[in-house]
């Protein structure tokens, strides 16, 4: 088994988080309520801001804010398990590997989830174009047209012009694969 490590550094307190679904399924676009009724509830538990956030239709992309970053690994647990607690139409039990069933796992998402930590100014930067660079990368579909984004607070706040993703910005980010 793997050896995976998550490391608490007290000095960064913004981390980049990829969760995928389950065999990839694509349903998260269609339950996005469900999904912010998620955050919602663990935004009760733990002190977090999200940055930046995609929800594409089988994978979601955020940067947090953490305090001390103690919690995010708490916090995208939790995210998943509410989630799964919402969403009804989970795999059926018989079809679940059975290391996902002796954990007593939905088979909603992966168990695993991707993090990194962000080091820099434009270390944050990079990873902001690269979660609204998504609905293109995926679909072929323009940020300013993907509704399931926080590109359009980006457009509001004057960090992006809402035509943002031309051949330049595409190449600064292209080579990023962050999934």
């Amino acid at each position: 088994m793997p050896n995976y490590k998550r490391y608490y550094i007290k000095e960064y307190s913004y981390i980049f988080i990829t969760i995928l679904t389950y065999d990839r399924a694509e349903f998260l676009t269609n339950n996005t309520e469900l999904l912010k009724a998620a955050i919602k509830q663990v935004h009760l538990k733990y002190e977090f801001n999200i940055i930046a956030l995609c929800i594409l239709k089988n994978h979601i992309h955020m940067i947090i804010k953490e305090p001390d970053l103690n919690n995010y690994s708490k916090i995208v647990g939790n995210i998943k398990k509410y989630f799964s607690y919402y969403y009804t139409q989970k795999p059926p039990k018989n079809i679940l590997p059975d290391s996902m069933k002796k954990r007593k796992e939905a088979g909603v998402w992966q168990r695993r989830f991707y993090d990194h930590i962000i080091r820099n100014e434009e270390d944050l930067y990079k990873h902001i174009d690269y979660i609204h660079y998504n609905p293109y990368k995926h679909y072929n579909i323009a940020p300013k047209d993907w509704p399931f984004s926080t590109f359009h607070k980006f457009v509001k706040n004057d960090y992006y012009d809402e035509n943002w993703l031309n051949a330049g910005d595409k190449n600064k980010i292209i080579d990023m694969d962050l999934e």
